[in-house]
């Protein structure tokens, strides 16, 4: 079986926090990258879902965190001749589930909040009802000082920016399967603006919401 590893450092939003990685006290937003350009005699690898998702963290500026998890919908990784060249994959915001809450009461009440399940809180977050899915779209990879880095455009609430991460990525001939490292984005660039201390100038110290997310992502795709 063929076998290749990519030392990568990788991918994929939700109000939160860095957990002390390296990589996870910086944001890799930009505008929105070009897709990348159609690439002949590729073989199409098909995600699983039940063997993937994305891990989050987020919480206040004073310091309080929550953790959580998203599910992806479905997606595709593109490999030719042993390496990834593009892929697409589809993010179920309303899998959106909060770990680190006990009481099952707090544990709904911050989901309901993070889905939007009022009207009055609909659009505080990410307001799945109007906007069911996000997307990552991978358009290369290069190396950086040492480390592959993938790139793509995320789009979430129908507004897509470019973001850059490192990852562990290995191709064999049954699956590829990638592994990210902590990364951050900034929700603002996606108008998620709830509590942001940076868009809502007159906020107490208490009430202000980390701006960055950080994400960590597992994903395996088969023939």
């Amino acid at each position: 079986m063929k076998k290749i590893v990519l030392s990568l450092a990788v991918i994929t939003a939700m109000t939160f926090a860095s957990c002390g990685n390296k990589n996870a006290d910086k944001t890799n937003t930009e505008t929105k990258t070009e897709a990348a350009a159609p690439v002949a005699d590729v073989t199409n690898y098909n995600v699983v879902t039940a063997e993937s998702n994305i891990d989050w963290v987020g919480g206040k500026v004073s310091g309080s965190n929550h953790t959580g998890t998203l599910a992806l919908k479905e997606g595709t990784v593109s490999v030719k001749e042993g390496k990834v060249v593009n892929g697409k994959f589809v993010i179920d915001m309303n899998s959106i589930v909060v770990t680190d809450l006990k009481d099952p009461e707090m544990k709904a009440g911050l989901e309901g909040h993070l889905k939007g399940s009022t009207e009055e809180k609909a659009d505080h977050f990410f307001n799945v009802s109007k906007y069911p899915t996000g997307t990552f779209e991978l358009t290369s990879i290069t190396d950086e000082n040492g480390k592959q880095i993938v790139a793509g455009n995320l789009t979430l609430k129908d507004v897509t920016n470019a973001i850059s991460f490192p990852a562990v990525v290995t191709v064999t001939d049954a699956d590829v399967t990638i592994a990210s490292e902590e990364f951050n984005i900034d929700r603002t660039k996606w108008g998620v603006n709830f509590n942001s201390g940076s868009i809502i100038k007159d906020l107490a110290g208490d009430k202000i919401i980390k701006d960055n997310i950080t994400l960590k992502i597992n994903t395996k795709a088969t023939k």
